[in-house]
């Protein structure tokens, strides 16, 4: 396949040119900055030849129409939109419109793209994959949560990405009617974790920013939890998400589906922090800070569709995705 990963410098984008390098494909990669990994390991960034199969294409706009419609050539079979502004809680907080004007408009361009390409080729096939999130869904059900639990309900907290994300879903709903040869996949994914995520404190989500106040913080001190820690999370390790990609572009049947991905297990960031405490070997303390920015309640996802229909299942441990994550950044530091 000839596959066009846009936001390839992001921590999906990068953990996409991994997992796809490694197949027989053509992958060409996009984002806003300069892209470079000739020489560069995706896994540990020591010096080996570059990837075989990854073209990184000059820097585009998502957000113009002129930019976007370039990647999209007669060659391009699957486009994976991995391309987004995100952040941690804080931003979410004190800048509520962070997530929603330039996600909104770089994937209205990008699906207006797609079906232009998939006109100019009516006899052809394509996929297009987008990665959504789970803001949309009840912060407080007692249970793991189904595609079906959206009730057009969005937490305060969450109202504008979470209708940002319901809108690209509904464009991308309105294209799969217009487009029969097209494969439209929506990834709810829970909080995914790993090698090349966000580890500043300023733009991390939560296992980002744990892992790091962890493995900077000196055995006996002590670690800051912003709220009470009673949040639950679903968290998943990046090679689990990689593995559903590849299995929706390989087995989906319908144009339009929207599926679970997640771990199907909950755990509380008071849990987590412990866990990662653990799995580092340190001695800490953990202090509540319930002034800063936190959320109540949270979810897990059920991921039954997914398996069902495509035969997914991840396969991570927590405990083991955070070793492979600590290892990953001790490599890093390691080799400059």
């Amino acid at each position: 396949m000839n596959i066009a990963v846009l936001g390839a410098n992001g921590f999906i984008g990068k953990n996409l040119l991994k997992r796809f390098d490694n197949g027989n494909h053509q992958i060409n990669a996009y984002d806003k900055e300069t892209i470079n990994f000739s020489g560069i390991d995706l896994d540990t960034d020591e010096m080996l030849p570059r990837p075989k199969r990854v073209r990184a294409n000059k820097p585009v706009d998502l957000t113009t129409y002129d930019s976007v419609f370039l990647p999209f050539g007669r060659e391009t079979d699957v486009i994976i939109q991995a391309a987004a502004t995100t952040s941690g809680a804080k931003d979410i907080v004190n800048k509520p419109y962070y997530h929603v004007t330039d996600n909104a408009l770089m994937n209205a361009r990008i699906l207006q793209s797609t079906y232009e390409l998939a006109n100019c080729y009516p006899d052809r096939t394509f996929h297009f994959v987008f990665f959504s999130c789970t803001v949309m869904y009840p912060q407080d059900l007692d249970r793991a949560v189904t595609e079906n639990d959206f009730t057009g309900e969005i937490a305060d907290q969450y109202f504008g990405v979470g209708w940002t994300k319901v809108y690209i879903e509904k464009l991308m709903e309105f294209y799969s009617r217009l487009l029969p040869n097209v494969k439209f996949t929506v990834v709810r994914h829970s909080n995914v974790y790993g090698p090349h995520d966000k580890f500043d404190l300023e733009k991390s989500h939560v296992m980002g920013a744990t892992i790091n106040k962890v493995l900077t913080t000196p055995n006996g001190g002590e670690v800051e939890v912003w709220g009470d820690g009673s949040t639950v999370r679903d968290l998943l390790y990046v090679d689990d998400l990689m593995d559903f990609v590849v299995k929706a572009i390989e087995q989906q049947e319908s144009n339009f589906e929207i599926y679970n991905v997640g771990s199907g297990e909950p755990i509380s960031v008071k849990e987590l922090v412990k866990s990662v405490i653990h799995v580092a070997k340190k001695n800490l303390r953990i202090r509540y800070n319930t002034d800063k920015p936190s959320f109540k309640n949270g979810l897990w996802l059920d991921y039954k569709k997914a398996h069902s229909e495509l035969c997914w299942t991840p396969i991570v441990s927590l405990n083991d995705g955070i070793e492979k994550t600590i290892n990953w950044l001790h490599n890093r530091a390691v080799n400059g």
